[in-house]
């Protein structure tokens, strides 16, 4: 694959991003297009490998080589329908997925791997813009219909499969607006939103239905739509944020990263938001308590609205520069210290650190204490946080984002009306053929997975998919990359 040479001739180069003082001014996508020839050349450095572990290291077993290859020849149009065969939404994959194809690439054993999602999301980009990405309906209909509960990445992947299998889909979002986390959890600046709704216009040509505002287990019956459709797929996520209960958690000026983010995505959508429910960070000193990427969209977001100064809070040990090969071997994806975006905007990162209480005055939250740890994993393979002694210190803070993850899904409401069982995490527990203890009702995504990633979500929707369509059929052509 690639030019035989390639992987040694040219080195490794990714998109640049926009001059940082111009970026922090809007809410526009931070990279810059990536010249056509440069991704021939980087698709020239792909390697002819026996085994190519790329594949392995991605939940949708993407054709990488394939399509590699196929840009490096200039034949655009093949690698977007080989990028299509497995995957329904490059063009979310492409932004937004931290690419563990690339930490399993042959290539990366001494040298830089390829830049698979640089890639990627070119071929995505440039299908659309030549009109190769088009509404495809199905060519019969069966007489069967199917709910899906959630319009986020697993939910529009098992629709948009469930819909070329012939079968009537209906989609339910709680939400004003569809797409889930990809709407109201992922910032602008990191994947505008015009993406998601162009993929959702081709998606009701195609004949799948969307209704939003519709709460399945609120404001509509769980128990009616189980009677009405001979099937349902739940995907409504994971969304139950995890607290961090300590002393001054009542103080006001603290909330959870999904508070935060959702309104200012309503904003850039122009929603007009009442002055008293806005969350800004203007002028604030703001602390980001978790170290993940949800915390890095709290970052840059808190960068763009005018933060006067933010730290980024990490209870883990900073990790190494470069990869540990006997602790963190290839393929394995690389523990090493990532700088995203929003990082080298500005921010502070603090790591080891554990926050001992929240203060404040008049029911404002002023500052927290914080103590330095050590982290020691013990004979059970569980980390384990000691303070050091005599390392206490204050930060100042007007504005605290808890971007501590998720517990699970939502346990009122859909799951208790419907009887679905969960399991020791709290997440909605299934079968081998991805179907809950109610007969019928069956689930994908951050909902039975716990949080995760978004190739995950899709890869689980598609899975869902097939899974659905051998129970209603008896039989089923769909694919599955999961078992």
């Amino acid at each position: 694959m690639g030019k035989a040479t390639g992987f040694f001739e040219y080195g490794r180069e990714k998109a640049k991003g926009r001059p940082i003082e111009e970026r922090k001014q809007d809410w526009n996508e931070v990279y810059l297009p990536f010249p056509e020839d440069k991704l021939q050349t980087q698709g020239a450095r792909c390697m002819n490998c026996g085994i190519p572990f790329c594949h392995s290291d991605c939940p949708l077993g993407n054709f990488i080589p394939d399509w590699n290859d196929l840009v490096y020849r200039n034949r655009w149009e093949e690698a977007s329908d080989r990028l299509h065969a497995t995957n329904n939404f490059p063009e979310f994959t492409g932004r937004l997925c931290p690419a563990p194809c690339e930490g399993a690439c042959v290539l990366g054993i001494n040298k830089d791997p390829v830049t698979i999602k640089q890639i990627e999301v070119s071929i995505i980009d440039k299908a659309f813009e030549e009109g190769w990405v088009r509404a495809t309906p199905p060519d019969s209909r069966t007489d069967k219909s199917i709910a899906i509960v959630g319009s986020g990445p697993a939910g529009l992947a098992a629709a948009q499969q469930l819909n070329r299998a012939g079968h009537t889909i209906t989609v339910f979002e709680r939400d004003d607006r569809l797409g889930g986390l990809l709407r109201y959890g992922i910032p602008e600046f990191k994947m505008e939103k015009k993406f998601l709704d162009r993929r959702i216009e081709i998606m009701e040509e195609e004949g799948i239905n969307f209704k939003t505002g519709c709460e399945i287990g609120g404001n509509i019956s769980a128990g009616s739509i189980k009677e009405e459709f001979d099937a349902m797929v739940l995907a409504g996520g994971a969304k139950q944020p995890r607290d961090l209960p300590i002393p001054g958690r009542e103080l006001n000026g603290i909330y959870f990263a999904m508070e935060f983010l959702p309104l200012q995505n309503r904003i850039c959508e122009g929603d007009p938001i009442p002055e008293q429910d806005v969350i800004s960070a203007k002028d604030k000193n703001v602390i980001i308590i978790g170290g993940g990427d949800t915390g890095a969209d709290c970052l840059g977001t808190s960068i763009r609205q005018g933060a006067k100064e933010i730290h980024q809070l990490e209870i883990l040990p900073k990790p190494p520069l470069e990869r540990d090969s006997e602790k963190n071997p290839w393929p394995l994806y690389p523990n090493v210290f990532r700088v995203s975006s929003a990082h080298e905007e500005g921010g502070e990162r603090l790591y080891s650190v554990s926050t001992k209480c929240f203060e404040g005055t008049d029911g404002k939250v002023e500052k927290l204490q914080i103590v330095n740890v050590e982290s020691k994993i013990d004979e059970n393979g569980r980390m384990n946080f000691n303070e050091v002694e005599g390392s206490n210190f204050e930060l100042k803070a007007d504005l605290v984002l808890l971007a501590m993850g998720f517990l699970g899904p939502e346990q009122n409401g859909l799951l208790k009306e419907l009887n679905i069982d969960v399991n020791e995490r709290t997440n909605v527990k299934r079968d081998q053929n991805w179907m809950t203890n109610v007969p019928g009702i069956f689930t994908a995504g951050d909902m039975q997975r716990g949080q995760s990633l978004i190739v995950w979500a899709i890869a689980e929707g598609r899975s869902c998919a097939q899974a659905v369509d051998s129970f209603l059929m008896g039989k089923s052509e769909l694919p599955a990359p999961l078992s």
